[in-house]
Order: structure tokens, then C-alpha cells, then sequence
């Protein structure tokens, strides 16, 4: 009697699951701060097409946040299915609460690294050179829940200044996102300030990846303006997470998708990963384990 009791509470569980999978109508896709609103939507526009196909959804809804937070909290509140987050980003959700979301993939550098570093940048007519100019001056970080932009410098830096950050600079703030930091370090707001690269490739292109190259590639940024100052060490890629509670057969789906997406439309992949990538390869929990942690000791969830 009470094997047909279990056999029929997992057919029951069986059933649901399909249920709730077949009844996935929309999907939403969560789509950080940092730049322009309009080129963020345009280049995630290709994944409509990918996951309309591939889940059987009847509409794909994207949601580009003003900042990192906005897509962090949709992300706890339920109502995003998907982001692409930094190190931080998913540290802070899963510090407030662990099983929210689910870190399944990362990306791939083109040296087959699985981490950037954050670069500290001034323009280059400002006369500072090395991280010893900045003394005194004024430090900008690009977003308080950004992890090259903010978490790892605030880690990293006091030992190469020999003091805490705020010690040693005049004067810290925000530019409202990486693209906006560079334009403000740029336009004299800060005399230097702390953004993302790859790390790997040319200097003229802003690396392979990440916030420099981007801005290359629009046209916002000429390399030979600007300065690297300080490198930071490798960081962890940020994680693609789903919602915790997506259906399985959806998550399986999805997750099949982005790691053949490089293969399937390299143009997409690139688009919506921010750079010249390899590949993705899957990730769980304990890769951001040490980034949960630092940001634990000192910023909090």
C-alpha cells in the first residue's frame, strides 16, 4: 500500500512539473545596467528568436535595469527568468537569499580563461601613470553592486596603495555604470576610475572583452586616449543564472541552448556576451564562492 502511495505521489510530481512547463508562456530576460539602454535591447534582441524556439514560449519579455540592482532584485522577486550577472552581482542574491537563482554557465576567454580583471584608467593628458599619481585625487568606481567596478578594487587596492582606498585618495564616487565611468573619467569627473577587460589581445582594441571593447566597437572610446593604471587579478566571469524555480525541463533546455549558441549564431553570442569569446562551460556555486565571501566581509548582501 505504501509503495503505490509513493509511486503515485512521484507520478503526481511527474505530472506538475510537465504542467508547469507546458504552461511557460512568457520568458524574461534581465539585462544589467551599465550602458545605453537602446544598445543593451539591441543586442540581446537576437536571443528573441532562440528562446521562443527552443522553450515553445509565446513571447520573450526583456527588461534592461538603470542599474545592477534593478535586475538583482527582479531576479530575487521572481519575475526575471534570466540574467547575465557579474561575480558580485550573484554574491549579493545569493547572500540575501541562496536558492533564488541557479548559476548554470560562464564564458570562455579566447586564451581559455574563465576570469578578467578589473583596469584602472586615466586619460592619458591627465600626467598621472602610475596608481602613486592618484594620491589625493579623485577615484571613481563604476556601481556598487559591480564587481571589477567596485567589490575587487575595494579588496585588492589598499594593498597596492599600502592604506585603505579612502585613505589614500582625495575623493571616491560612482559614474552610474562602466560605459559612464570611462565618460567621466574622460571628461575630468574623476582622474581615474575602475572598469572591465579581458585582459588578453590588443590594447588598441580594449582587449578581446569586456566594458573597454565594447565602447571601442561604438566608437566611444579611442584607446590611445587613456591609460592603464592598475590590473587587477583574475576574477571569476560572472555567471548566466535562471530562476531556481523554472521549471527542469525548461532550465535543461535553456542551458543546451546558450552552450551551443557560439556554434549556432556566433554573432548573437558575441552580441550579448560584450566581446570575442570562446565558448561558455558550465559553473555551480563553488566557483563564486570566494567572491561570495569577500563581498560577505566587507560590502554585505
Amino acid at each position: 500500500m505504501m509503495k503505490k502511495i509513493l509511486l503515485g505521489a512521484v507520478a503526481l510530481l511527474a505530472t506538475v512539473a510537465h504542467v508547469q512547463a507546458a504552461d511557460l508562456k512568457e520568458f524574461r530576460v534581465g539585462i544589467i545596467g551599465g550602458e545605453n539602454e537602446a544598445d543593451r535591447l539591441r543586442n540581446y534582441a537576437c536571443m528573441e528568436g532562440h528562446l521562443k524556439e527552443t522553450l515553445g514560449v509565446e513571447k520573450v519579455s526583456f527588461f534592461p535595469a538603470a542599474d545592477y540592482d534593478g535586475v538583482i532584485q527582479g531576479l530575487l522577486g521572481g519575475t526575471l527568468d534570466y540574467a547575465e550577472l557579474g561575480a558580485s552581482g550573484f554574491a549579493k542574491i545569493y547572500l540575501a537569499k541562496a536558492d533564488a537563482v541557479e548559476p548554470i554557465l560562464t564564458t570562455v576567454q579566447q586564451d581559455g580563461s574563465t576570469g578578467y580583471h578589473s583596469i584602472m584608467i586615466a586619460r592619458k593628458d591627465s600626467g598621472i601613470t602610475k596608481l602613486e599619481d592618484l594620491k589625493g585625487k579623485k577615484l571613481g568606481f563604476a556601481d556598487p553592486d559591480s564587481t571589477s567596478g567596485y567589490l575587487v578594487p575595494l579588496v585588492t587596492l589598499p594593498e597596492a596603495f599600502g592604506m585603505p582606498v579612502k585613505e589614500f585618495v582625495g575623493s571616491t564616487g560612482f559614474g552610474g555604470g562602466h560605459e559612464n565611468l570611462v565618460l567621466e573619467v574622460l571628461k575630468g569627473t574623476f582622474d581615474a576610475g575602475t572598469t572591465f577587460g579581458s585582459g588578453v589581445g590588443e590594447w588598441k582594441d580594449g582587449y578581446t572583452s569586456g566594458n573597454l571593447h565594447k565602447m571601442v566597437q561604438k566608437g566611444l572610446l579611442d584607446m590611445n586616449d587613456i591609460v592603464e593604471l592598475w590590473q587587477s587579478p583574475l576574477i571569476p566571469n560572472g555567471p548566466i543564472v535562471v530562476r531556481n524555480d523554472l521549471p527542469a525541463d525548461a532550465k535543461a533546455k535553456f542551458k543546451q541552448m546558450m552552450l551551443d549558441l557560439p556554434k549556432t549564431d556566433e554573432a548573437c553570442f558575441k552580441a550579448t556576451m560584450g566581446g570575442d569569446f570562446k565558448a561558455f562551460t558550465e559553473v555551480n556555486v563553488d566557483f563564486y564562492k570566494p567572491i561570495i565571501e569577500a563581498r560577505k566581509a566587507t560590502i554585505g548582501g
